[in-house]
């Protein structure tokens, strides 16, 4: 057994413990072990706390939760643990060895279902940039080559379950930060709903709603089950996605009907060409879809080429940059200056301290107006768009790191990157990238399917229904737990 459980997912693992085929505390010292050995070639985990975990999974009884005794990680990026370390990717929460003081609603829905916190991996600073670079910890490595970076924010989460560190780990997204990681690392990453997972209780949300709470895993399976942990409402949060008719977990395998499937490939705003690698991606999952009885049309919300979405979406977020900037200065007790954090961040607080309060409300006046012009196109008769995920495959560390001359270019090429994973961020809609897709020198690209307002329901099945048709999950990059 112990040659396979590199291969089995959270929910298999949870299932060994369930039948006492294996001890939590077994699975936690395995995955201490595959940490220890090859995060110094990954830079994927970078706190640890593996004496209380050892100690938490001594205390676990089996079956006690639907993820009980599985080993887990946790993003630097919100989420707090009580007692571990919270540092945002910064350099200046880094030195001044910042602790997040409780848990917040979601490491308390996290540790409920029962999963064993390892420790807290690698992000950008302030997870700003679609690669996991950041001067305080330095670069994530993908496993898949570990010349290219693993995507952003998620980045360490998703070269820890990439290679097998952990099954699944948690993962959020303010404009692909789930989905560009997973698509870079061939991982399962759903965005949910806006709504469907409390910030609480330090914030009401993040980036006035750009951003939400998730994992990346292996398996669609996964990624229902622990969508079914944390999703929920809880008290004093803002607003919340509508319940779901039943647990996700019962979504996978359910038959999603024929569907109306609307294919988009050209990179929204006229933002630059996509690579041919992702092109095929997109061709080959259609081909796929059509095979198991979809309709696909060449059709996509118009609204999606709108050149006015990166003019609000920036303003939204240079002001959101400066007011973070101005959180530091509070944990930290001290002014934060440009030395302190890397260029892009200081030129987009510059930004948005610039910013008259008029022109932010603008700002939310016309995302909102771009949110019911998309949503229109689903209500006009289609189930889901079919996209890339990314406009190219993984690019090499290095690509997007600012140039203090002018930073604000690095800035661009992300956004340009994120083309078609941030607009619906904006949305507020689900949307999940598949690994369907690997070039021929072994990179993964993913694909990325859009479902209308609350439909994780509908894009779990047909997940599911692809993932069944052609199954990854047995992939493993060269820099892999079960290699020895």
């Amino acid at each position: 057994m112990q040659d396979e459980l590199e291969g089995l997912d959270a929910t298999a693992q949870a299932d060994l413990v369930r039948r006492n085929e294996i001890s939590a505390l077994e699975l936690v010292e395995r995955a201490i072990a595959h940490i220890v050995r090859l995060n110094p070639q990954l830079n994927a985990v970078i706190h640890t706390r593996f004496d209380a975990a050892r100690e938490e999974a001594r205390e676990v009884v089996a079956g006690s939760a639907p993820f009980a005794g599985v080993p887990f990680l946790v993003k630097d990026l919100l989420c707090t643990t009580a007692g571990d370390p919270i540092h945002f990717g910064t350099r200046v929460l880094r030195d001044a060895r910042m602790c997040a003081p409780s848990d917040s609603y979601l490491a308390m829905k996290l540790k409920a279902a029962g999963l064993i916190i390892l420790g807290r991996t690698n992000t950008p600073e302030l997870g700003t940039l679609p690669t996991t670079e950041p001067d305080a910890y330095g670069p994530t490595r993908n496993p898949w080559n570990l010349a290219h970076s693993t995507g952003g924010s998620s980045g360490g989460s998703a070269a820890a379950v990439a290679a097998g560190l952990v099954a699944a780990a948690h993962a959020n997204d303010g404009g692909g930060s789930i989905r560009i990681p997973a698509s870079e690392c061939g991982l399962v990453g759903l965005k949910p709903s806006r709504g469907r997972t409390s910030f609480g209780p330090d914030l009401g949300d993040s980036i006035n709603g750009l951003v939400c709470e998730g994992v990346v895993t292996r398996t669609v399976r996964d990624t229902a089950g622990l969508l079914d942990a944390i999703a929920g409402r809880m008290p004093g949060d803002p607003y919340s996605a509508p319940p779901p008719a039943r647990p996700y977990r019962r979504e996978v395998g359910a038959a999603p009907g024929r569907l109306r499937i609307g294919i988009h490939t050209e990179r929204p705003g006229g933002l630059g060409s996509v690579h041919p690698e992702a092109l095929a991606a997109v061709e080959n999952a259609a081909t796929l879809l059509s095979s198991l009885g979809h309709h696909l049309d060449q059709a996509h919300p118009e609204a999606l080429d709108d050149p006015e979405l990166a003019r609000h979406f920036s303003t939204m977020y240079a002001t959101n940059t400066a007011w973070l900037l101005d959180q530091l200065t509070t944990y930290t007790g001290r002014p934060v200056t440009a030395d302190d954090v890397d260029p892009l961040n200081w030129a987009l607080a510059e930004l948005g301290r610039a910013c008259p309060a008029p022109q932010l409300l603008e700002a939310i006046h016309w995302l909102h107006g771009y949110t019911r012009r998309i949503a229109a196109w689903w209500e006009s008769g289609f189930d889901l768009l079919l996209t890339p995920t990314l406009p190219e495959p993984p690019p090499p560390l290095g690509t997007f790191r600012p140039d203090p001359a002018d930073p604000l270019v690095a800035g661009l090429r992300a956004s340009a990157f994120a083309a078609f994973t941030l607009p619906f961020n904006t949305t507020g809609q689900p949307a999940i990238s598949l690994p369907l897709h690997w070039t021929p020198d072994g990179l993964p690209v993913g694909i990325q399917l859009v479902a209308p307002y609350d439909g994780e329901d509908l894009l779990l099945r047909v997940a599911a229904q692809l993932e069944e048709a052609r199954p990854w999950a047995n992939r493993r990059p060269p820099l892999h737990a079960a290699v020895p």
